[in-house]
């Protein structure tokens, strides 16, 4: 077989790594995807900008209250990392396919650099602050996409490339447990246009990492036209397909109702009498669940039982916060939300569903569209159930959110049945 004497790759392994999981001679789980060379890079990257992201966010979230003394403009600041992402994701998720990836990336690391840099100037007023988050948020979507597009590129598109995503995603779950914490450590000893000059350092050091840690592969597809034509034919392409799109919706809709307790963490710590503590339990009882079940799925787990337990596990996700209809006290509302968040370990499985069912030359596009998607809902649902919140009571909210998503969630899992039976029949066909 022809080989890459550059990548090391072949037509059975893209990615130039060892053997995966479960076959001979190589190192299994985890190890084998840390022992690409390319993805400690991409990792590394990753840990650096994200954990600057988190504290800038906490850091310019103070500033603009220490500016304005406005609880409106300062909680603005912190949604405005969400609401941006639809924008970058319908918009500019051409660029993730029209664009060589290493480019790509590290171009949007510098944007990021950029903006971030211009929000420390002392003279910088609350307007600029708020467009400059704006972009930064709109930028997001774009890298995040084409780095999970590349990732298939570095680790292939079978069991390393799930593994890497699901790394990813653990750090990312851990950023919102150790990040905020660091954050506010920082900001006991440094003012914050100093934190928030951290996220620049961070935002440089990932460019340079992916600048030098990857290699330069072409474009995935060719430009047909404008941007934001490319960016909208592709966003058709994929929600035009059946199997895509309920593939992208089994991402979607849980998360959409899943927030519903943490966005509500304060009243219902209040309600229960759990006090500002409670609050900071409540808020990270779902990232503990998580992390522990995608450990435990991504090294206990061959890729046959992931792609198993997916429609189950995704069924039954939500269902644990129908105990909130009895306005449980702290230890059980943690034991409810610890049980939602190893829930979300089904989306491993999911990962390698879609890669598989997505055309290579859209693939920086679906990529950038389900992280777009992915961050909108969270927003909108953050946003619902505080609104619910104000005509019932709190406890309520969290168990139909629990319900209501129960419900939408096994009609999404009957038509993924349905729709993996033809796509298996096609691909056999």
């Amino acid at each position: 077989m022809p080989q890459d004497t550059t990548t090391g790759a072949t037509r059975e392994n893209p990615a130039g790594a060892p053997p995966g999981p479960g076959t001979d001679g190589g190192p299994g789980g985890y190890r084998a995807v840390f022992a690409v060379r390319e993805f400690r890079a991409v990792f590394a990257a990753h840990l650096l900008s994200l954990l600057g992201v988190v504290v800038s966010e906490l850091a310019l979230t103070v500033l603009v209250y220490d500016l304005t003394a406005s609880p409106l403009l300062s909680a603005l600041t912190f949604a405005l990392g969400f609401l941006p992402y639809v924008v970058g994701g319908t918009l500019f998720a051409g660029v993730a396919d029209r664009y060589p990836a290493r480019r790509v990336l590290v171009t949007c690391d510098l944007i990021c650099a950029a903006c971030v840099t211009v929000m420390v100037l002392p003279g910088t007023p609350v307007g600029a602050l708020l467009v400059l988050r704006c972009v930064v948020a709109a930028v997001a979507p774009v890298f995040t996409g084409t780095r999970t597009a590349a990732l298939a590129d570095v680790l292939g598109e079978g069991d390393l490339f799930v593994l890497g995503r699901s790394l990813l995603r653990l750090v990312s779950q851990s950023a919102l447990l150790v990040g905020f914490g660091v954050g506010g450590a920082l900001l006991t000893v440094l003012s914050p246009r100093a934190a928030i000059t951290i996220t620049v350092v961070t935002f440089l050091c990932s460019a340079v990492l992916l600048r030098l840690g990857t290699l330069d592969r072409p474009a995935r597809g060719g430009a047909g036209g404008t941007l934001v034509k490319e960016s909208f034919a592709g966003a058709r392409a994929v929600l035009g397909d059946r199997r895509t799109r309920g593939l992208l919706l089994l991402f979607w809709v849980p998360a959409f109702f899943v927030v519903a307790p943490e966005a509500l963490a304060a009243p219902y710590a209040e309600a229960i009498g759990a006090g500002p503590a409670g609050v900071g339990l409540l808020m990270g009882a779902m990232a503990v669940g998580h992390i522990g079940a995608e450990l435990y799925v991504g090294t206990a787990l061959g890729p046959a039982a992931r792609s198993r337990i997916v429609l189950p596990v995704a069924a039954l996700g939500l269902v644990p916060l129908a105990l909130y209809a009895f306005r449980p006290g702290t230890a059980l509302s943690l034991g409810a939300l610890v049980l939602t968040g190893a829930g979300a370990a089904y989306v491993i499985g999911l990962d390698q569903w879609f890669v598989e069912a997505v055309p290579e030359e859209l693939r920086g596009r679906a990529m950038t569209l389900l992280t777009a998607g992915l961050m909108t809902v969270q927003g909108l649902g953050m946003a619902l159930a505080g609104l619910v919140a104000e005509f019932l009571p709190v406890h309520q909210v969290v168990a139909y959110s629990g319900a209501v998503g129960t419900v939408c969630t096994l009609a999404l899992v009957v038509e993924v049945r349905r729709t993996r039976v033809r796509y298996r029949s096609a691909r056999q066909g």
